[in-house]
């Protein structure tokens, strides 16, 4: 597989912009956004699924752009929740919310629940120079916890302790965080894909 010079991340989020500039530092590629090119489309997640939304936004920036073009899609499963909110975490708390609102109302519909086991998960949808698409997923166990802790990350990293670990993805490093997370597991996974019998 060739490694491509530039790839376009579909994604305005600077945290996940980091995360992925870390995880890739290594393939010497040049990482753009849609920030770099006048007019990129808003993308609508509609989509029922990860995949769905993933590739629905790597295919959006591809069409765009004309280059290889990475987006992923994130949800955050919550077993007592019935699996919410899912392919809805970005938006869990209304259409504006922010990701403090997020937190605010799942510690509140979790209050007084004792089982709080959890997962995320992360879909990675590629689009190659050909328009070919591939996808790459990811998964992180752990527990939603009572209240925030850390400062670090972003979204639910707060509430979120991975399975294993005293600390939440909040308290973590950085690249203690990238080795375990849901993303950082999708991410190694197109990485090693991606440079296999590179050339």
């Amino acid at each position: 597989m060739k490694t491509p010079s530039r790839l376009v991340l579909a994604t305005r989020n600077p945290g996940k912009v980091g995360e992925f500039r870390h995880a890739t530092a290594d393939l010497g590629l040049t990482l753009l956004t849609p920030g770099d090119f006048p007019n990129a489309p808003e993308v609508d997640e509609d989509r029922d699924t990860l995949a769905g939304n993933a590739e629905k936004k790597a295919r959006s920036l591809f069409d765009h752009t004309g280059l290889p073009s990475l987006a992923d899609d994130t949800g955050l499963e919550v077993d007592a929740l019935g699996g919410r909110p899912g392919v809805y975490s970005a938006r869990y708390a209304g259409e504006d919310c922010t990701p403090a609102d997020n937190r605010a109302k799942m510690l509140a519909e979790l209050d007084g629940v004792t089982s709080r086991s959890a997962r995320f998960r992360t879909v990675l949808a590629y689009i190659d120079e050909s328009g070919t698409s591939y996808t790459f997923d990811g998964v992180c166990e752990g527990t939603i916890l009572t209240e925030e802790r850390g400062v670090g990350g972003f979204g639910y990293d707060a509430i979120f302790q991975p399975a294993g670990y005293t600390e939440t993805f909040a308290e973590l490093s950085k690249d203690e965080k990238n080795r375990i997370s849901h993303r950082g597991k999708a991410v190694a996974r197109f990485v090693t894909w991606l440079t296999a019998d590179s050339s």
